[in-house]
């Protein structure tokens, strides 16, 4: 039986892969020790997800493992070796906020974590692809400088514009704002990239948009679908915060994301990036979504429109996802923005 490694493997993107992954034929050994709870309180806690986890896998196994603590992930490491058929790491620190206040935390999850699974990859299971959750952050605040124009309810792109479609992976990472996060998370990136140009282990880096999905525990400070949803339904007033609310997100669902993540590991390369969102099939604004959200649940969304925007914040960014459907032209998405939703009210009910 081949073996999966998932770190994070109860958070949103970490517990798709293992109900994927285990439904593949896959022996599960999930390392997630729930710092969710520290980052977003109780609110944030993915408990409830790994005891539906380990309910549903019989092939599945949950280590309380911080992936800082390089000894306890060379223990799981050296016990499994080469049966080790391929390592999908999504544990993260993935609040901006977070990130900005507790630096140090932020960088040592986001970034010695990764480098801490990349080495023992290379020590015990050279052979294995290693499949990375990215963020587009990587490219900061650059895609501020697009020309963006203001519509009724979204800044938007001119069709005419070359970036329309979306940001590519070509798309420049300096002389910008990235946040604490973004920092973390494009040391990570890059390092797992170097891994597979430089030491020649099977990586790739999916830098994705707004990743979303039934299993998000979506908080105040993460989780922009899940928690916006959630706010609206319980009839909390929703922040927007600055750019009017007219901020404009590409949404993918996780389980179209993993469906990635099963074509990279059929056919690996080395040291690829992927840019991975919902792209012109799956994006709104933030009024859109709570328009959306209104339509689809029948009810008034309370809103406050906040001024000052988030430092590094995106006004508009859709992914450009052509290299990966080029490379990999089997995977088809099949979740737009209001299938999302939809999706999202009824599994709050």
């Amino acid at each position: 039986m081949s073996l999966a490694i998932i770190t994070g493997s109860t958070g949103l993107v970490g517990s798709e892969a293992v109900n994927f992954f285990h439904d593949k034929g896959f022996e599960i050994i999930g390392i997630d020790n729930n710092l969710r709870k520290l980052f977003f309180g109780k609110n944030g806690s993915t408990s409830w997800v790994k005891s539906i986890l380990l309910k549903r896998n019989k092939n599945f196994k949950n280590y309380n493992i911080d992936i800082r603590n390089l000894d306890s992930l060379n223990k799981i490491f050296k016990k499994y070796k080469k049966k080790i058929s391929v390592i999908i790491h999504c544990a993260a620190q993935p609040s901006h906020d977070y990130g900005k206040n507790f630096p140090f935390l932020d960088f040592n999850v986001n970034a010695t974590g990764t480098l801490n699974l990349l080495e023992l990859t290379k020590k015990y299971c050279p052979e294995a692809p290693f499949i990375f959750v990215s963020t587009n952050k990587v490219y900061g605040d650059n895609p501020n400088k697009l020309k963006i124009y203001e519509k009724k309810t979204r800044w938007e792109l001119k069709k005419t514009d070359k970036f329309y479609k979306g940001i590519k992976e070509n798309f420049p990472i300096d002389n910008a704002t990235h946040s604490f996060f973004g920092v973390s998370k494009t040391y990570a990136d890059l390092i797992v990239q170097e891994y597979g140009k430089n030491i020649g282990l099977k990586t790739v880096c999916f830098r994705g948009g707004c990743i979303t999905g039934p299993n998000h525990s979506g908080a105040t400070l993460h989780g922009f679908l899940s928690y916006l949803v959630k706010a609206s339904l319980n009839q909390k007033k929703y922040n927007l915060i600055g750019y009017k609310g007219k901020q404009v997100r590409d949404n993918l669902h996780s389980h179209d994301l993993v469906k990635c993540f099963w074509q990279f590991f059929k056919k690996p390369r080395k040291g690829e990036i992927y840019n991975m969102g919902g792209g012109r099939y799956s994006n709104c604004s933030i009024i859109e979504a709570l328009d959306l959200v209104e339509e689809i649940a029948q009810i008034k969304v309370k809103r406050n429109i906040l001024k000052n925007p988030r430092v590094g914040d995106h006004i508009w960014y859709v992914s450009d996802t052509s290299k990966f459907k080029k490379h990999y032209p089997k995977w088809k998405q099949i979740y737009n923005t209001k299938k999302i939703i939809e999706e999202l009210v009824e599994h709050q009910k």
